[in-house]
């Protein structure tokens, strides 16, 4: 061994480094990957961290799981995420994984049996909820239940989309390609479904849920929660402005869609299910708490 070996074997391993102009910032803690021990590569440069990690994109393959405050089964839900959706993970432990959610950047903990290896989707679930049959039989044993907007890869046979964890009707799927363009009609498929706090759809949904699913199966993005999707949905309508189908109404920590000009479909809490009501009996059941029920309301196009 000579001594130019022994040197680079000896040598530490060349570092990254990364310059940090002016002060580290907040920021929200909700939509970027940032704790006391860990924070995303992309934030490099934007504030300090003792370390910095490259994520490495999962995919949910449970029916829907949740997304959760912290490492705990008793932690709060904050979200959720839908089979076939991407999670990019930073940190993995044999049980959890945290990171942030693909579709939206929502950052929390995920169980990490809910996740495997990226998979490239080709079908959508187009039904508020489709039943994975065990064969391509409508009267099979059912294996589970796929939310609206769930993601897999498929293959048709006999009328049926099948796929590696069993069969979902053609009636009930369509190429994730294909996009709708009336979200109230989508949106109008989850009536009925309880209300769950951080739901998105498997077996319960939340107000915000509701708004995001329902666009994000239009092709139209939209940030997870109603202060967040109240400054990035559509544009303001001005106040003399009639309401009409499809405009979006945000009241203290609530948001929901019209259906029409005068009534409402949201998830809420009130009445712990996806319901259409007119948006005046909505307005009454507030004014006792808030002096102004309605604090905005947008439209997406003209």
């Amino acid at each position: 061994m000579n001594a130019t070996t022994s040197t680079l074997r000896n040598a530490p391993p060349e570092r990254i480094r990364f310059k940090l102009d002016g002060r580290s910032v907040k920021l929200d803690s909700r939509i970027h990957a940032a704790r006391g021990d860990l924070a995303d590569l992309s934030l490099a440069g934007v504030l300090f961290s003792a370390h910095y990690a490259r994520s490495i994109e999962l995919t949910c393959v449970a029916a829907g799981t949740p997304v959760l405050a912290s490492a705990t089964v008793t932690a709060t839900a904050v979200s959720e995420l839908l089979r076939g959706e991407s999670f990019h993970a930073l940190d993995v432990t044999t049980d959890w994984a945290w990171g942030f959610c693909g579709h939206d950047g929502y950052v929390g903990y995920v169980r990490r049996d809910a996740l495997d290896v990226h998979e490239q989707t080709d079908h959508r679930v187009f039904a508020g909820t489709a039943p994975l049959f065990s064969a391509a039989d409508i009267k099979s044993p059912i294996r589970d239940y796929w939310p609206g907007g769930a993601l897999f890869t498929g293959k048709a046979e006999g009328g049926f989309v099948a796929c590696a964890e069993g069969y979902v009707h053609e009636r009930h799927a369509v190429g994730a390609e294909v996009l709708e363009s009336d979200w109230v009609a989508v949106a109008l498929r989850y009536l009925g479904q309880p209300y769950v706090w951080g739901g998105r759809g498997h077996r319960g949904i939340d107000c915000s849920g509701l708004v995001q699913v329902a666009l994000g199966q239009c092709g139209i993005k939209a940030p997870r929660d109603t202060d967040l999707q109240r400054e990035g949905i559509g544009s303001p309508l001005p106040s003399d402005e009639p309401l009409r189908r499809g405009d979006f109404v945000f009241f203290p920590g609530h948001v929901g869609i019209m259906t029409d000009g005068d009534n409402l479909l949201h998830a809420n809490a009130h009445w712990m299910a996806v319901v259409v009501e007119p948006l005046a009996d909505v307005v009454a059941r507030l004014a006792d708490d808030h002096a102004e029920p309605i604090i905005s309301r947008r439209r997406i196009g003209a």
